[in-house]
C-alpha cells in the first residue's frame, strides 16, 4: 500500500487519475477524479456539477480550440451505479448499463484516445451499490507499445473493498516526451479522513503548475446519500 499524497508529490504529471475505495470508517464509498494539463487547451477547463453528474467546461470559451477530448462528462450516475472516466466513454458505459449490458461490453467498443503520438489511455471506473454493500471495477484501454492499429484492454475487479483502502489508476507514468502511458495494475492506496481532508490531501499534492481540477464524492454505503466537492484552479 502506498501513500497517495507522496505518490502524487513525486510525479509532476500523472495526467488524469481515478481513485475508488472505501473510507477509513467503513461507511462511505470514496470516488476521486483529477485532471491536469500541459497545453493551454487542457488547462483552460473547470469542473461543474450538473445534478448528480459532473461535466468539464471551458473556463474561457474564447480560448477553447478543440473540445473533442477535453469537454466531456467525467461522472455519471445511473440508478445504483456511479461511473467515472477520463473521456466520453462515460456515456458509452452508461448507455450499455441502461441496456442491461456490462462495463466490459461497453469498453470493448472503445479504444485509446486519437491523439498521436501520445495515444492517451482511456481510464474508467464503476461502482455498484447493492444491499448495503458495494463493489467496483477499474479499466485501462491503451495502445500496444504505441501502435495505433493495436489496442490493449485491461479490467480489474474489486468485489470486497476493505476499509481505509482504495485503488488509483492514471493515464501517464510521468512527464516526458513522448509521455509514457501508465502500466501495471492500479495502485493500492491508503484512504483516510473525511471528504474535506481527502480533497485537501489530493489537491495539495498535485503539481501546482499542471493541476487543473479535482472532484471528490463520498457515498453512504447503506443509504446511497452523496456528498461532493469540486476544486478548480481557474476561479
Amino acid at each position: 500500500m502506498i501513500d497517495i499524497k507522496e505518490e502524487l508529490k513525486g510525479n509532476s504529471y500523472p495526467g488524469r487519475g481515478i481513485i475508488i475505495g472505501k473510507s477509513e470508517d467503513g461507511e462511505k464509498i470514496v470516488v476521486g477524479y483529477f485532471i491536469m494539463g500541459r497545453s493551454e487547451n487542457s488547462r483552460n477547463r473547470i469542473f461543474a456539477a450538473e445534478g448528480a453528474d459532473l461535466k468539464t467546461k471551458a473556463f474561457d470559451e474564447s480560448k477553447l480550440k478543440d473540445p473533442s477530448l477535453v469537454i466531456y462528462a467525467p461522472v455519471r450516475e445511473a440508478d445504483d451505479i456511479t461511473i467515472v472516466t477520463n473521456g466520453d466513454q462515460t456515456d458509452t458505459i452508461r448507455d450499455f448499463i441502461l441496456e442491461g449490458k456490462s462495463f466490459e461490453d461497453a469498453l470493448r467498443t472503445r479504444t485509446f484516445e486519437p491523439d498521436p503520438p501520445i495515444l492517451t489511455p482511456r481510464i474508467s471506473g464503476i461502482v455498484y451499490r447493492h444491499d448495503g454493500t458495494f463493489s467496483y471495477k477499474l479499466s485501462i484501454l491503451k495502445s500496444n507499445e504505441g501502435r495505433e492499429e493495436s489496442a490493449l484492454r485491461f479490467f480489474f475487479d474489486y468485489p470486497e473493498p476493505v476499509a481505509g483502502e482504495g485503488h488509483f489508476i492514471h493515464t501517464y507514468k510521468h512527464d516526458g516526451n513522448p509521455i509514457p502511458s501508465f502500466s501495471g495494475e492500479p495502485k493500492l492506496v491508503k484512504l483516510s479522513g473525511n471528504i474535506d481532508e481527502f480533497t485537501n490531501d489530493i489537491w495539495s499534492s498535485l503539481n501546482p503548475d499542471n493541476k487543473v481540477s479535482f472532484f471528490a464524492r463520498y457515498i453512504d454505503i447503506k443509504t446511497g446519500r452523496t456528498e461532493s466537492r469540486i476544486v478548480n484552479k481557474n476561479q
